[in-house]
């Protein structure tokens, strides 16, 4: 028998959210488990590290739970750090980390701590994926993606990843019999237009909420704005090489 694969989860909900407890069920059925999740939200947190604040680490399982899970006080990306360096002591074979509450395709992987923590998995050299339900509510029902959760997971462990990359997986909020399938895709090209909304408090002092539209001006037919709107799970591969290798070129023709 094959030894089972060390699985490392993760989140920017939040250890006690309900799609991490969904995404455990689902790769305590491919392997051995290990949660390092933060103690609270840290959605839209990017790719923040604590360097100004001390970190606490607690382990919340008892000692007969079949899955060990610690609670982080920093952001996800210092959960992976914690995992590898404190925790496991060494790379585990895949960090997954969601399933986020909420879509992170388009441009909202660059915001995502959900996607950040996968992309830092990616960085120390762990295969990695970022899951998101395209359902905002504390109270989404995760249980029409755990196949698609599965079986993505699975060929990753199987096949392993391109260099430098990592998978941003995006799911419909439909019943399951209504997904069409698995669509590998590329981001498209959409923004949010921001909107302060101004208040004053009671103290006369302004303050603001942000708001805002989401604006997609990318009508390819290979997004994953597209698919996602026609009920297949996106796949997309993402690169955290930030070079813009393109502009290189014209840049060298610049007089300096």
């Amino acid at each position: 028998m094959s030894k089972k694969p060390v699985i490392l989860i993760t989140n920017d909900d939040g250890i006690s959210a309900p799609g991490i407890k969904a995404l455990i069920e689902v790769m305590q059925e491919i392997g051995t488990v290990v949660v390092v999740a933060p103690d609270s939200p840290q959605s839209a947190m990017g790719h923040a590290i604590t360097i100004n604040n001390t970190l606490y680490v607690n382990q919340i399982s008892k000692e007969n739970d079949k899955v060990l899970q610690y609670s982080c006080s920093g952001t996800p990306v210092d959960c992976v750090k914690m995992a590898v360096n404190e925790i496991l002591h060494k790379k585990p074979d895949l960090c997954v980390s969601g399933i986020n509450h909420g879509s992170n395709s388009s441009i909202n992987v660059i915001y995502s701590g959900t996607m950040s923590a996968a992309v830092e998995a990616g960085i120390e050299g762990i295969p990695a994926i970022g899951f998101s339900l395209l359902d905002y509510s504390w109270n989404a029902n995760f249980e029409s993606c755990k196949k698609f959760v599965k079986t993505i997971a699975q060929q990753v462990l199987q096949n392993g990843l391109p260099s430098g990359t990592v998978l941003n997986v995006n799911i419909p909020n439909v019943d399951e019999k209504e997904i069409k399938g698995i669509k590998i895709c590329r981001q498209a090209k959409a923004f949010w237009q921001e909107k302060f909304d101004k208040r004053t408090s009671p103290f006369g002092k302004d303050y603001y909420w942000l708001t805002g539209a989401f604006i997609n001006l990318d009508k390819g037919e290979d997004t994953d704005e597209w698919a996602l709107a026609h009920n297949y799970v996106s796949v997309v591969p993402v690169q955290f090489d930030l070079t813009a290798y393109h502009a290189i070129p014209e840049l060298n023709n610049w007089e300096f």
